[in-house]
């Protein structure tokens, strides 16, 4: 295994296509949760590849002409998280761990310089679910990661997780020592926009030329690499 760099790295993890699926399960939960809180079906479905939970719901919201509030938000965040909570049985029996993502994390978890966190549109409360559900939580610091409640850019939520890992382990995260993992070109842009570098897993919607064209510094077809993943981390 190679030898660890001088100094820590912050490693944030997208959750979605990324270190699990959930198959189609994330879609029926959200429009679930939507039509709790707005009562009234969910006849226009958005596009949520990589964009945040709050963002998702609010051009969910306009698109059935509904007013966004604080209070609404407030309510579908409570409610998404609900339904998680009480479906965990089928995410584990319909969604799956991706290849490598269980064995890199346990392989980073050995090492002194990785703070392993998450950069998720998910809500912290589904992102917990998500990842305990599949035995992935133990290696991941929820407290130092960011979220989709935290805003609703997500390049914007480069600097959240790097200055809550900076205060829980007394370093100071920056583009130098900042990597995120992520699936889309929304990913990519995102980490860099927001200050760090990025590898690109093509094992979501874009494929490795639509990750490197983005200007992923590292592309990779999975996460089954241990080594590859390693050296693209350290550089």
């Amino acid at each position: 295994m190679a030898t660890h760099p001088v100094g820590r790295r912050l490693v944030l993890w997208d959750i979605d296509h990324t270190l699990i699926e959930t198959r189609g399960l994330g879609t029926q939960l959200y429009r679930q949760a939507f039509e709790v809180v707005a009562g009234r079906p969910l006849e226009h479905v958005v596009e949520p590849t990589g964009r945040t939970e709050l963002a998702i719901f609010a051009e969910t919201l306009e698109r059935h002409g509904i007013e966004s509030s604080a209070n609404l938000e407030r309510q579908y965040a409570a409610e998404l998280v609900r339904q998680y909570e009480s479906h965990i049985d089928e995410l584990c029996s319909q969604g799956r761990i991706l290849p490598g993502a269980a064995d890199v994390l346990v392989a980073l978890a050995e090492l002194p310089w990785p703070v392993q966190t998450v950069l998720t549109g998910n809500l912290r409360g589904v992102a917990v679910v998500k990842l305990r559900a599949f035995g992935l939580g133990q290696h991941i610091d929820f407290d130092a990661g960011a979220y989709g409640e935290d805003d609703s850019e997500r390049a914007r939520l480069v600097p959240v997780a790097q200055e809550r890992a900076g205060a829980r382990y007394g370093t100071a995260f920056t583009r130098d020592n900042t990597v995120v993992v992520g699936d889309t070109a929304n990913d990519v842009r995102a980490a860099h926009d927001g200050g760090a570098a990025i590898v690109g897993v093509a094992t979501g919607r874009d494929s490795a030329d639509e990750l490197r064209d983005a200007g992923a510094e590292l592309v990779v077809p999975d996460l089954t690499d241990l080594n590859r993943i390693l050296a693209g981390l350290m550089r």
